[in-house]
């Protein structure tokens, strides 16, 4: 396993949690085919690259991540953020808060986020009183987690969301082929109010670097949470159009998230993100924008893309 990757160092605070991130973070390391011994080595690689966000969730294979997370961190938990989710958004929050933390094996964590609140209905319910986001509240006050917020892949969602001021962290998508509203409405109010971003979808679920319908299966529905690649190697020469590892994370971090997270269940993988990202600067306007045409070309016929919801919405 190669030892020659750069080294990354914090560079500013997660919004007004005060954590200072390195630019870039940990996604999806969740792979039922790799050994789990092996994913945990990858994940402390990365680790030892000086990567200080970890994100994962519940649904990530069946709980697997939650596990490889939590082993991966034992020993090293201090000076690492480490964010996970709450899944089922109508269901009672602390039993799955409480199930998170056994399978972790970790008392608690920096940020729970709602998974995917992309329907302007659950942000409703879970924002009314009593509903999810103050019963996370409470496991916030119990010392489970530090701070709360969401992911979501609907911008009027993450809009209401913010202005209502229940959240410390946002999560949604950035990246060459997303909604033009995540840019130019999303992350600027995030800003303006000191709430955290974190960034997924830099390579669109893998459509953008291969022929893929997303992460790496030929399927014409969304996976039920995340499933690795089987790393950069194994992929067949992409026939389709497609962009390069390096023309994704260089236009994500010209969009500048506090928090871009990159998929990395391979060694490999980790070497083409981290390389690509210690490499970066930023694009200009007009290179953006021909990044931005190549990537709707990538993304045509590869199926589904749920990150970008419909143009029109009720979100009050």
């Amino acid at each position: 396993m190669s030892t020659s990757l750069p080294r990354f160092t914090p560079r500013r605070a997660l919004g007004r949690t005060g954590f200072v991130a390195t630019a870039v973070g940990i996604g999806d390391i969740a792979d039922g085919a790799v050994p789990r011994d092996t994913l945990v080595g990858t994940l402390r690689r990365a680790l030892d690259a000086g990567l200080n966000v970890i994100d994962t969730a519940p649904n990530y294979e069946e709980g697997l991540s939650e596990q490889v997370v939590g082993e991966a961190l034992r020993g090293r938990r201090e000076g690492v953020f480490l964010i996970d989710k709450v899944d089922e958004h109508d269901a009672p929050v602390a039993p799955q808060v409480e199930g998170s933390l056994q399978r972790l094996g970790h008392d608690a964590v920096d940020l729970f986020v709602f998974h995917a609140v992309s329907e302007p209905d659950a942000w409703r319910r879970l924002s009314a009183p009593g509903g999810g986001m103050a019963q996370l509240g409470q496991c916030v006050r119990e010392g489970k987690a530090r701070f709360r917020g969401i992911s979501s892949h609907h911008p009027d969602v993450l809009t209401a969301a913010l202005r209502s001021g229940l959240c410390d962290v946002v999560m949604f998508p950035l990246g060459p082929f997303v909604d033009a509203r995540y840019v130019e409405e999303v992350l600027p109010l995030a800003r303006s109010l000191g709430v955290g971003v974190v960034s997924f979808k830099t390579f669109g679920a893998g459509k953008l670097l291969g022929d893929t319908e997303g992460y790496g299966r030929p399927m014409t529905a969304r996976p039920r949470g995340k499933v690795g690649s089987g790393g950069l190697d194994d992929r067949a020469a992409p026939v389709l159009p497609h962009l390069s590892v390096e023309e994704c994370v260089r236009y994500t971090l010209t969009l500048d998230p506090d928090v871009m997270l990159m998929g990395m269940s391979h060694p490999n993988e980790q070497d083409a993100a981290l390389r690509a990202a210690n490499a970066w600067s930023p694009l200009s306007v007009e290179a953006l924008r021909q990044v931005r045409e190549r990537a709707r070309a990538a993304i045509d016929g590869k199926g589904a893309v749920w990150w970008n919801p419909p143009a029109v919405s009720d979100v009050g």
